[in-house]
């Protein structure tokens, strides 16, 4: 398969969008880091055009599965105009349909503050391409959205080169680069595999620093309780120069398709 130009590409209107086969889940549909890094990317160039400073957080909600279908996004403005500024991005699959995600995005400008110095950890030069490469085949056999990343792992981490941008223009140091990495935070680390199906209904990542060098690593922790169905992802996002944040999630326990 060749590549797209980017993994969801504009339409001829405003907030219309036509996701490529890198969009796809492990399963039907799309994938979580794909949704939340696109309703993500379109929120930062809504941003950055009002000098509303950087994006530090989201949080998305997955309230029913997306398809591989034209897809509108509808981006509200919720506090605007101070240091802190928060956007609401939802996403549909047709005009007349209930939405099927929504993501809350927290930007902050910069201000200095003359204080004593904080002891900072000396930063660090990790190459993740020394570390072996995983190639991660989806359950239906189709393209999904990790064919659009070079996967490595070692010492602990998970680490992640996006190769195709989410959509065309995004900055590789922008919050929405973080988020397709960190919604496999919980599937990194658990504890049970081919057994029951574990989807997260939400992700939040809040991000300290920018990400610099183009790999996103993820220490990932993971517990399920299933005698209730539910378990929690969580878990250490960072660059090739250290910590640059933190992702979490819930998960919900479901039965592993039979035809697996």
């Amino acid at each position: 398969m060749t590549a797209p130009g980017a993994i969801f590409a504009r339409g001829d209107a405003p907030g219309v969008w036509t996701p490529s086969a890198l969009a796809g889940g492990p399963f039907s549909g799309l994938q979580g880091g794909a949704i939340a890094s696109l309703l993500t990317a379109e929120a930062e160039a809504f941003a950055t055009a009002r000098k509303w400073g950087t994006a530090i957080s989201v949080t998305v909600s997955f309230l029913k599965p997306t398809p591989m279908s034209a897809l509108r996004t509808q981006i509200m403005p919720l506090r605007e105009g101070g240091r802190v500024n928060v956007i609401d991005n939802t996403l549909y699959a047709d005009v007349h349909s209930d939405p099927c995600a929504t993501a809350r995005i927290a930007f902050i400008n910069d201000r200095s503050i003359e204080t004593p110095d904080i002891p900072q950890p000396p930063p660090l030069n990790i190459d993740p391409s020394k570390y072996p490469q995983r190639v991660i085949k989806s359950f239906h056999g189709r393209p999904w959205m990790m064919d659009a990343m070079e996967a490595r792992a070692g010492d602990g981490v998970f680490w992640f080169r996006q190769t195709v941008p989410t959509i065309e223009g995004a900055s590789p140091e922008n919050l929405s680069a973080v988020l397709g990495p960190a919604d496999w935070t919980h599937g990194l680390a658990r504890p049970l595999h081919n057994v029951v199906a574990d989807p997260n209904p939400n992700l939040t990542v809040h991000l300290l620093k920018a990400p610099r060098g183009g790999w996103i690593g993820i220490r990932a922790l993971c517990s399920w309780d299933t005698a209730r169905g539910v378990g929690v992802g969580d878990g250490t996002i960072m660059d090739v120069h250290g910590e640059i944040g933190n992702v979490s999630m819930a998960v919900a326990l479901t039965p592993f398709p039979k035809s697996a």
